[in-house]
């Protein structure tokens, strides 16, 4: 391979492929990769005369080389570069959430041992989900370097692991690595999965962050003899790669941004405060000033709005998804059941549904069977007097609902 600088494709090239067809009658590399020049900050060409000069042995000593390294892998190398201190900031930002991502995956395998892990068919849905996405990233990551395009394995990589593990899977995984008993099937599924996780985030970006990803691995196994070098990228099973934990978990995660997005405006309206919490008072001024129904019906995509669920017989509230795929249920101070009218029009349908609960308190009922959460339970419906829970749904099959409980404001 010919590595040179754009403005060798007349020169060191060229001259370089005449010669060789001329004396042996074929070109004289297999490839030829050009790269562009490096700007200062402001896109000038850097000049001694202008002291605009960026020195390596300067950026490694004020941000380490691991930064230098990842600032080249996240720019498009066919062009003119630029760096400067500002855009060095940014690439550090970048580097510390993939550090937080490791960080977690140290903080919870700290004690794992593979002895009492669970076979493939005993994981959860969102752990079978996950690892269809390793299988996708892996995928596109081998490519990427066989292509020599580091910027699509920079990208590939960072928006895995802050938007499929820190702000997704980590999130909705962190209580029950907190709060479940060692020997539960959910605990022992997610640990697998971190474990899985570890090897492939430390293989997959070590060429690329070479010393943070060794300091990573020996951080868990110490030892002279290890090192995350002498490991190649691990192999997947083929039965991670299944397309049907895709659909469904991609529509979830459509409604978990729509619905977060809701609830961030209510937030920035001070409606709310963080983690959901608000004050009585909080709760009157959202019912009164129309919040449930403004907000959110602004950010839901799908349906014709929120409706008012229909109460019949007493307690029991029917939502029809003929009539709205977003629905309010105001209930009353005693057990309330909530029905959902599907039929085969409706599969693939999602959307919310708001429960106010009655001033004095609402206890209750478990959903009906085909309305269960990915783990096949109930979501734990809080029955603080006014108090408002949302949860989103999808509808797989006419007799099966997935269910997620978003939150509350209690």
């Amino acid at each position: 391979m010919y590595l040179e600088g754009t403005d060798q494709h007349r020169g060191f090239f060229h001259s370089s492929l005449l010669q060789a067809c001329g004396t042996q009658g074929k070109a004289p590399y297999l490839g030829v990769l050009t790269h562009g020049f490096i700007l200062d900050e402001k896109g000038f060409k850097m000049s001694k005369s202008l002291g605009n000069t960026v020195s390596p042995q300067q950026v490694i000593k004020q941000f380490g080389a691991d930064i230098l390294r990842l600032w080249v892998a996240q720019s498009d190398y066919t062009v003119d570069l630029r760096i400067g201190d500002e855009i060095l900031k940014g690439v550090t930002d970048s580097y510390r959430k993939l550090r937080n991502t490791a960080r977690f995956l140290l903080g919870n395998l700290g004690t794992y041992s593979d002895q009492n892990e669970i076979t493939y068919n005993e994981l959860p849905d969102l752990e079978k989900y996950i690892l269809y996405r390793v299988c996708e990233v892996d995928e596109k990551i081998r490519s990427s370097y066989e292509n020599y395009s580091f910027q699509s394995v920079f990208q590939t990589y960072f928006q895995f692991c802050t938007q499929d593990l820190s702000s997704f899977y980590f999130d909705i995984r962190k209580d029950v690595l907190y709060c479940d008993p060692e020997n539960s099937v959910k605990r022992k599924a997610t640990l697998k999965i971190l474990d899985i996780l570890f090897f492939r985030l430390t293989t997959w970006f070590s060429p690329i962050l070479p010393f943070t990803m060794e300091e990573v691995y020996l951080e868990r196994f110490p030892g002279a003899e290890n090192s995350v070098h002498l490991l190649d990228i691990p192999g997947n099973d083929k039965d991670w790669y299944n397309p049907e934990h895709v659909k469904h978990w991609n529509k979830i995660r459509d409604v978990r941004r729509v619905v977060t997005g809701a609830i961030e405006v209510l937030r920035q309206d001070k409606v709310i405060g963080s983690n959901f919490i608000g004050t009585t008072n909080d709760v009157k001024k959202f019912e009164t000033a129309n919040y449930t129904m403004g907000a959110l019906k602004d950010f839901i995509g799908t349906g014709t709005g929120i409706q008012d669920a229909v109460e019949s017989p007493a307690n029991t509230f029917t939502m029809n998804l003929s009539v709205s795929t977003n629905w309010k249920v105001t209930a009353n101070n005693a057990a309330t059941t909530l029905v959902m009218t599907v039929v085969a029009a409706d599969i693939g349908k999602s959307g919310i549904i708001v429960i106010i609960n009655h001033a004095s308190g609402t206890t209750f009922t478990s959903l009906p069977s085909y309305m269960k959460t990915p783990d096949g339970a109930d979501p734990a419906f809080v029955t603080t007097g006014g108090a408002i829970s949302i949860i989103s749904y999808f509808v797989l099959e006419a007799d099966k609902v997935l269910v997620n409980y978003v939150g509350n404001f209690a």
